[in-house]
């Protein structure tokens, strides 16, 4: 029978004993920053979300350093990086950097954007975020920057293949899927991006089914689910694609609760929260629906602490999130 080995001394420490304060499990929560709140105007509140109890809280959440509305983010498991979009000084270049463990909310030592935009979106993986900036001072634009996590520096990405404003974006580990949006001197359309991080190149993806924009977008590391928002000749819609990332193929995901744009959504590796923004005949809603990507079902999630569209949203369980 063979000895027993030992390797030196045993801490309980190592293993969340002690009093220590782990990091929240992967996948456990959501960063939702409200953008514009019903009679309040542009916000600084964050609702933090919870998968697994399916709660909601603006309580021990940092605030965004300023109130704010048409921004984006992206992060990995550890941060949210989220750029503010428009303030009360006008399109900004800020970028707040929103570390999960501590739930804490910080501008100190965040890459600025490279220039002051909103409308912008993003999606990313594990070490980088890549935002469309949207528009900026000289309208919209074509102008990406790429995020590093690791040593907190913002820097330039392939460029969009057009100019474009109010899009939204979702992907995996290896890609990002941006639909662009509403596009320069050629209104809504359907084309998608398809950005791929490693070698830094941007290529045409399937395109959407509809020309929109002002949608929003979540997935996990094989399909990601685009609500399309406002539609071309048809206005605010319930329409939601369903992008499978392995065979570039675009298909239709199960409907919305309600006709709505300017939402906001994230998710983890089983489901996506999508804050519906602004209802068709209602206005600005609290309303959020948790898509389940595995049997395509759309159900409802708590609701927002208060009703507001425009906002962005980031996870600590997927790669790929966005405005």
């Amino acid at each position: 029978m063979p000895s027993i080995i030992t390797r030196g001394a045993f801490s309980a420490r190592g293993f969340g004993f002690g009093g220590v304060r782990l990091p929240p499990a992967v996948g456990s929560i959501g960063i939702f920053a409200l953008g514009f709140v019903c009679g309040v105007g542009s916000s600084t509140t964050r609702n933090k979300y919870t998968y697994a109890s399916c709660t909601s809280t603006a309580c021990g959440v940092g605030a965004a350093s300023a109130a704010s509305s048409g921004g984006s983010a992206a992060g990995n498991s550890t941060r949210g990086i989220f750029a503010l979009g428009y303030t009360s000084v006008g399109s900004s270049t800020t970028r707040n950097k929103y570390t999960y463990a501590s739930c804490t909310s910080t501008a100190c030592g965040v890459g600025a954007a490279s220039a002051a935009s909103s409308g912008g979106s993003a999606a990313g993986n594990s070490t980088r975020g890549i935002f469309a900036l949207g528009c900026t001072s000289v309208g919209s634009s074509t102008t990406r920057n790429k995020y590093t996590y690791a040593c907190d520096t913002n820097g330039s990405a392939t460029a969009a293949s057009a100019a474009s404003a109010n899009g939204y974006a979702a992907g995996n580990s290896t890609r990002g899927i941006f639909a662009l949006g509403f596009v320069c001197c050629a209104a809504f359309t359907t084309t998608r991006n398809k950005y791929t991080y490693a070698c830094d190149t941007n290529g045409s993806a399937t395109a959407a089914s509809a020309a929109s924009a002002n949608g929003s977008a979540a997935g996990n590391s094989t399909r990601g689910i685009f609500s399309l928002g406002y539609v071309s000749g048809v206005g605010s819609s319930t329409t939601r694609n369903k992008y499978t990332y392995a065979c570039d193929t675009n298909g239709s995901a199960t409907a919305a609760s309600a006709a709505s744009s300017n939402g906001y959504a994230a998710g983890n590796s089983t489901r996506g929260i999508f804050a519906l923004g602004f209802v068709c005949g209602v206005g600005r809603s609290t309303t959020r629906n948790k898509y389940t990507y595995a049997c395509d079902t759309n159900g409802s999630a708590t609701a927002a602490s208060a009703a507001s569209s425009g906002g962005s949203a980031a996870s600590n369980g997927t790669c790929g999130v966005n405005v």
